[in-house]
């Protein structure tokens, strides 16, 4: 991987107003994206996985929403402070992004040809004849059988899996640098699932894409991604490289998720839930944000919000993850 991040966003912080108030989906979020790197984010629903991915790009509505703090910088740019008709220039054409259901984000009244010509006649410049020809060769990219008749059909007449090989097909129409890709598997069988991901990181070797992959499905990151963020409440509580994040959890949320998964080579059958439910971020807790769910909880970690503390290859937003590094440092 190059030294130099494609992405990095800092400190990025998303406000909504509703009618419980105002209050932060996104909380001073910050990592970097290398070239040709994966990045999972992961967190239970609610945790600002999505929201993360929408300020990126510009995407949130408003109302309610607005980007309050942070940036978000690109080839040199600060995507947070670009007029909408550049950073028009910017979505879909460098930076892409697959969303989460493609029956909703399809239009359901133009041809599957009509909205990858679209793109493509956008950003490319491309002719009618010349747009359609490019929309059969994406189709064909990403394992559409008999992509020329497909073009003519209607997003109902497709199965879901299917329709994710067109949302995929219409983020990489392109050639982005940067692929977002937020939940791509939702609402797919086990075996589409399995296919799908394996189409991207087929695409994701062969465009040398930086990709960031949003799901709740730990098994998902474990096997295409090379490093992970986990976010709580809004707030990156965890982040480092897979194995390590994977064979070590330093934050007792992310111990927590992992033990919520069902191990196949084991004996057990119970499965180990975390307590309690996410805080309402209207309403959310003094001090660190998982602490009423915490079995771990200190006193110190109901008195402030911990930041997050470098530790190695990773960081964590634990007081005990970094009482324990200090008692490293001391006995060494």
């Amino acid at each position: 991987m190059s030294a130099a991040p494609i992405l990095s966003v800092r400190g990025l912080t998303t406000e909504l107003r509703t009618e419980q108030g105002r209050f932060n989906a996104v909380d001073s979020v910050s990592f970097d994206l290398f070239p040709g790197e994966v990045l999972g984010i992961v967190g239970e629903s609610g945790c600002g996985k999505s929201m993360t991915a929408l300020s990126i790009l510009g995407l949130v509505p408003r109302p309610p929403g607005r980007i309050v703090a942070g940036e978000v910088l690109f080839e040199g740019r600060d995507l947070v402070r670009l007029p909408e008709r550049e950073l028009q220039r910017v979505r879909g054409a460098k930076i892409a992004m697959i969303f989460q259901e493609p029956m909703t984000s399809l239009n359901p009244v133009f041809t599957i040809g009509d909205q990858l010509a679209e793109t493509l006649r956008h950003h490319e410049r491309l002719g009618r004849r010349a747009a359609r020809a490019r929309a059969v060769e994406l189709l064909a990219r990403v394992g559409i059988p008999a992509p020329a008749e497909r073009l003519d059909s209607y997003p109902h007449e497709l199965s879901g899996g299917m329709r994710q090989r067109v949302m995929i097909a219409i983020a990489l129409a392109c050639n982005p640098k940067v692929l977002l890709a937020d939940e791509p598997t939702t609402a797919l069988d086990v075996t589409i699932q399995a296919q799908i991901l394996d189409l991207l990181e087929r695409l994701q070797a062969e465009l040398g894409m930086a990709v960031v992959i949003i799901t709740h499905d730990l098994g998902i990151v474990a096997e295409f991604a090379h490093r992970v963020l986990v976010m709580y409440a809004g707030r990156v509580i965890e982040e480092g490289p897979v194995a390590a994040i994977f064979d070590t959890p330093a934050h007792p949320y992310t111990r927590g998720l992992l033990a919520s998964l069902p191990d196949l080579e084991g004996e057990s059958e119970r499965l180990v839930p975390i307590p309690g439910n996410v805080p309402v971020l209207a309403e959310l807790p003094p001090g660190c944000r998982f602490a009423p769910r915490c079995g771990l909880a200190l006193p110190a970690c109901r008195a402030a919000d911990p930041p997050l503390h470098r530790l190695g290859p990773r960081a964590v937003a634990c007081v005990r993850a970094s009482l324990a590094e200090a008692a490293k440092e001391r006995v060494a």
